[in-house]
């Protein structure tokens, strides 16, 4: 797009959306000439090169390199849902709300205007010859670590606690990403964090992990597997942890051994930002910068976030490592350049006839409405509260989110241009139904930093008292914000400690106030926000509705209403278990998965994975299998009949599940292993089918050191939920 050729020029001017190009010129390099293979490209361009151009180009900041007329390049971008840190761009709802639309297709579709996105940023910041953070064509998402305990505050980043959900959504949003064209990406993705890698948080620069191998490869290993080799992500960020005592971004283990070598993977590792320093100031693992980045690459780590590799130069002068072993990790990057068409001319590069408008238009914005709508999670509907009855003249929104904009984003955001809060939502839908609003107490952020606020916090609650005596109907909108979770936090509220939870009860000027609204006899229905799971008991036993709304983009207060008001039916279900109480986990700091998600957890969960209600109800009968019996390399084939006997049109998310045979030892006690989001209308009875490849039913066999699928008879539970099972089924593996 950019002064491409050597001795050519093109100057990209932007006039009524038309990309014009002037040239001079003399001399054509290889390396620019589009006819030419990638490889013999990438060759040239590398032998034109000195070794400190090299290792210039290794960092996420990469220099000009003005004799060969490249211009520079920053390699950090981030897109977790949505173009982020680079000003206006549509906002969807954060990660884990993606993941609870159980829909692979619509999370390719957004992932498709997210990369469209980028590309018109990535325009518009050219045109100004601008090469900035945040705004290339490398985009550092998704994130596909196993959200293995709630307490972790990056959790929301995630899409959620089961390998095979993860794999699947994370293979969609890659696709999407990436898009179809055989010759050009449209943006590259990259897997992060590889590998096991989840909280907790103030520990991430210095914990070593050492699961079992069954839990490495059953749990930790194969969403990035499924992505390398399904989606064919370009792009992998190595963890700040270490593994089995080796720092990740140098473990051969995970680089060359299982990444490159059992996956296949041809792109570029980076390391997650100032990981390499962490293996002598954190880890302890080598003496100096010198050894560090040497080790690095050496090991597979391509390119650095952070300024580290500039200490390749005494690496090789020392002989830690040789130019050579450098070449390997810049072909691999100036690789990635030219299969964005960062060398061709735009008439080459499909892509080219997106506009530097193209980004925040009213499309993408229904689009984000639609994602929020499918994302909501119906938890309890006691007596069909909702969807909110005609007969109801008057509403009090109460609550320290109804009216924030924060809470509707997440973290790693971009920047709506007109967000809807829960409450203008609500009042946009509302019609002739008075609204009345009172925050009723401030959110735990806001009051850990103001004593003032903490002060009116009795006069907050005596308004909200108020305004709610006078209505017909509450609805309390509170929980908790990416203000109080994330990553590597300084906040300083109880119930949190370094960006993750210490607790997952309801913050407590909350749970008051919502007791005292109970009391008013009033019917009441509680939106709750979140990233991540919250114990909300006692608002399970007493509040009539409650629905979580996660944090949900920039249309997620429309979205609510659509859902509160019977304009959208929600099918939503949950992708993460809701536990009754921390207390019912194992030690945060442990990375076993015995009593962690649903298929390890034997309590009682207070929501479990897979949940979630629907205004309407859904019958499942005629379980069939097109045989009794499969061969490992034969897929089973499944048929189940799903009718809608309820009142509305609505979506089912059939999920299918399996226990393996009792020769397996340590195995989980049920794993998902398909779904599918269906859409029915009222009355209407559908034959859903399923084809589930015998090899997914495989496990980790430590005696092999690889893995088996045992011969034997596994079940087959079809139903609503995980604790929801509607059908079984037997199949034998032969």
């Amino acid at each position: 797009m950019y002064n491409m050729k050597k001795n050519y020029l093109f100057i990209l001017i932007l006039l009524s959306n038309v990309v014009v190009f002037s040239q001079t010129g003399n001399t054509i390099y290889p390396f620019n000439d589009s006819s030419v293979s990638t490889q013999k490209r990438v060759d040239d361009l590398i032998s034109r090169m000195t070794l400190e151009e090299k290792i210039g180009q290794m960092q996420h900041t990469a220099p000009a390199i003005e004799h060969l007329d490249i211009p520079a390049y920053n390699w950090w971008n981030e897109c977790l849902h949505g173009v982020a840190r680079n000003g206006i761009a549509t906002v969807f709802p954060q990660a884990i709300g993606l993941a609870a639309t159980w829909n692979t297709a619509l999370v390719h579709q957004e992932a498709d205007v997210i990369s469209t996105e980028g590309r018109a940023k990535y325009y518009e910041a050219i045109s100004k010859n601008k090469h900035d953070i945040y705004q290339g064509l490398t985009f550092w998402s998704p994130n596909i670590n196993i959200f293995r305990d709630p307490r972790w505050g990056r959790g929301q980043e995630t899409y959620g606690e089961d390998p095979f959900l993860t794999a699947q959504i994370g293979t969609a949003f890659v696709k999407g990403l990436q898009g179809d064209d055989p010759k050009y990406y449209k943006v590259i993705a990259t897997a992060k964090h590889f590998a096991v890698h989840s909280g907790p948080e103030p520990e991430r620069h210095t914990f070593d992990a050492w699961p079992s191998e069954k839990d490495l490869y059953e749990t930790y290993l194969p969403a990035f597997e499924s992505l390398v080799k399904d989606a064919k992500v370009y792009s992998v960020m190595g963890a700040y942890n270490r593994i089995y005592g080796t720092p990740c971004c140098a473990s051969d283990l995970l680089l060359e051994k299982i990444l490159r070598g059992s996956w296949g993977f041809d792109g570029y590792v980076v390391s997650d930002c100032g990981a390499i320093s962490d293996f002598y100031s954190s880890h302890k693992f080598v003496p100096d910068a010198i050894k560090a980045s040497a080790l690095a690459v050496k090991n597979g780590t391509d390119l650095a976030c952070g300024d580290e590799y500039r200490y390749l130069i005494e690496g090789v002068a020392k002989g830690y490592i040789s130019e050579a072993e450098i070449d390997i990790s810049v072909k691999r990057l100036f690789t990635a350049r030219i299969k964005l068409g960062l060398f061709d001319l735009p008439s080459q590069v499909p892509y080219s006839t997106i506009k530097p408008t193209d980004y925040d238009t009213e499309q993408n914005r229904l689009l984000a409405r639609k994602v929020a709508q499918q994302s909501i999670v119906l938890l309890k509907n006691e007596k069909s509260i909702l969807p909110i009855n005609k007969k109801i003249t008057s509403i009090a929104v109460i609550g320290p989110y109804a009216n924030e904009v924060p809470v509707l984003l997440g973290n790693y955001n971009g920047i709506p241009s007109n967000p809807v809060t829960i409450l203008q939502g609500i009042k946009n839908r509302a019609g002739k139904i008075k609204i009345s609003y009172a925050v009723g107490t401030e959110a735990p952020e806001k009051l850990a930093k103001d004593s003032l606020k903490r002060m009116q916090s009795d006069k907050l609650i005596l308004e909200a008292m108020a305004q709610a005596q006078k209505a017909d109907l509450i609805v309390f909108v509170g929980g908790i914000s990416s203000d109080l979770e994330g990553e590597e936090m300084p906040v300083n509220v109880e119930g949190f400690n370094g960006g993750d939870r210490t607790n997952l009860d309801l913050p407590q000027s909350q749970q008051l106030l919502l007791e005292k609204l109970h009391k008013l006899g009033k019917p009441i229905v509680f939106v709750m926000t979140n990233g991540s799971a919250l114990s909300v008991n006692w608002a399970s036993r007493n509040i009539p509705a409650i629905v979580d709304c996660w944090y949900p983009g920039e249309e997620g207060g429309n979205a609510v209403a659509d859902v509160l008001f019977g304009d959208f039916n929600p099918a939503g279900r949950l992708p993460v278990t809701f536990y009754k109480s921390v207390n019912d986990l194992p030690s945060f700091e442990d990375y076993s998965m015995k009593g962690r998600t649903y298929r390890y957890f034997k309590g009682e969960p207070l929501y479990a994975f897979g949940f979630g209600l629907s205004y309407t109800a859904f019958e499942y009968s005629a379980i069939r299998l097109d045989k009794g019996h499969v061969l490992k390399e034969e897929n089973i084939k499944l048929k189940i009949t799903v009718s809608n006997t309820g009142r509305y049109d609505g979506d089912e998310v059939i999920q299918v599940y399996f226990k393996q045979p009792e020769s397996v030892t340590e195995k989980p006690i049920q794993s998902l292993v398909a779904f599918k989001r269906i859409s029915f209308k009222k009355g209407e009875r559908k034959e859903i089918s399923f084809e589930i490849p015998a090899s997914q039913l495989r496990h980790f066999d430590p005696k092999l050191g690889s893995y088996a699928i045992a011969k034997g008879k596994y079940e087959l539970l079809v139903g609503a939920a995980s604790n929801d099972i509607r059908k079984r089924a037997i199949i034998e593996v032969q």
